[in-house]
């Protein structure tokens, strides 16, 4: 380097407001995808592996045009059969489906959004979490 050439530093400790992971729109994000690609699709135990990668690649990348930048987005989609066996749906969530994940973040950065779509052949879990790298 000769000297005319002036580097910044790019080490940000937290993200500009603009682009913080936003759970409203990343819910608003899976919802219309699960609707676009789950709509009118019945229950066949062959085809859900790849229907769920389908997905979740679906929304990861639908996520990155966002623009949440510097974030690393995990995607988690499950997919299970509608047997009608209690699969209700209360004010908050759907019963009895229900999944859990831990982890260790950063409040006031990461987050993570999530939906649930059901229809009369399966009902589908989709989880996105956005950790902010710093």
């Amino acid at each position: 380097m000769d000297g005319s050439e002036l580097r910044t530093n790019t080490y940000l400790i937290r993200p500009n407001y603009q682009h913080k992971f936003r759970v409203g729109v990343v819910e608003k994000c899976i919802r219309e995808i699960q609707r676009e690609q789950l709509s009118g699709v019945q229950y066949v135990s062959e085809e859900i592996p790849s229907l769920s990668l389908s997905l979740a690649n679906s929304i990861k990348n639908r996520l990155k045009e966002l623009g949440f930048n510097r974030y690393k987005l995990v995607v988690q989609v499950v997919i299970g059969e509608q047997r009608g066996e209690g699969m209700k749906e209360t004010k908050y969530l759907f019963l009895p489906c229900r999944m859990a994940a831990r982890c260790f973040w950063d409040a006031d950065t990461d987050s993570y959004a999530k939906d649930i779509y059901v229809n009369d052949s399966l009902f589908c879990v989709a989880a996105a979490f956005g950790i902010y790298y710093y």
